[in-house]
């Protein structure tokens, strides 16, 4: 195998590292934690927010009802009270037709009891679903704004990727078929580091030291490689 072959090998790895490293930045840009962290609370929100939504429909369906039978109340006592007032009734009619004004009178402050109770629960409840969805929008905002920043880092290193692709291409072409498979091989079960210089008698791959013995049985084969970690070398 001649040494240019290697060399040339040596220059993909080096193109191959370079693009690896840029797709560790990829997935590592601090922005996308910032974004994971606001979709997930943007999901709990819209989980709370939905749950406060169906509460407070419940409280207002109850206050409308508590309302309306309030003055279905109030018509019907005041009927009744103008019955009682305007006379004209036996004494017994008089005395049924009071009793029935202080039950409906005792109804009718049971029901403004029970519509103030409510009133209490509403105003709350609102402002509960207006907090969340005045959260749920800066959160949303937020996220966007990082989706923007993420989406500009991923183009700006998806050229790059794809300017060194092109150096990998170029610098592959003059390699024998055979040592890239080698190459690719040792890439996949290498921590993707498959050939490395080899600097007095140290394996850039390793970084272990060869023996006398062990560098002449390594630089020995057609292919050199290191002893320890089988990295493909060049000297």
């Amino acid at each position: 195998m001649g040494i240019p072959a290697l060399a040339d090998l040596l220059d993909v790895q080096e193109l191959d590292s370079q693009i690896d490293r840029l797709l560790e930045r990829r997935q590592s840009l601090p922005e996308l934690e910032d974004f994971r962290e606001r979709h997930e609370e943007a999901r709990r929100l819209e989980k709370t927010l939905r749950e406060a939504a169906a509460e407070l429909k419940r409280i207002e369906l109850d206050l409308d009802k508590a309302e309306g039978e309030l003055e279905l109340l109030e018509v019907k006592l005041e009927e009744h009270e103008t019955r009682l007032f305007a006379g004209g009734m036996s004494a017994r009619e008089t005395e049924h037709m009071r009793l029935e004004v202080q039950s409906l009178r005792g109804q009718k402050d049971a029901r403004e009891e029970r519509v103030l109770a409510i009133l209490e629960e509403v105003d709350p409840a609102r402002e509960a679903v207006a907090s969340l969805r005045s959260r749920l929008e800066q959160v949303n905002s937020e996220r966007e704004k990082l989706e923007a920043v993420i989406k500009e880092e991923w183009r700006k290193i998806d050229a790059e990727i794809a300017r060194k692709e092109e150096r990998k291409t170029a610098a592959a072409e003059p390699v024998p078929a055979d040592l890239m498979d080698l190459y690719d091989k040792l890439r996949r079960i290498k921590e993707g580091v498959a050939i490395a210089a080899y600097d007095h008698s140290v394996c850039g791959g390793c970084h272990m030291t060869l023996s006398p013995a062990e560098e002449e049985d390594a630089l020995s084969d057609e292919i050199p490689r290191c002893v320890h970690c089988r990295r493909i070398l060049v000297t």
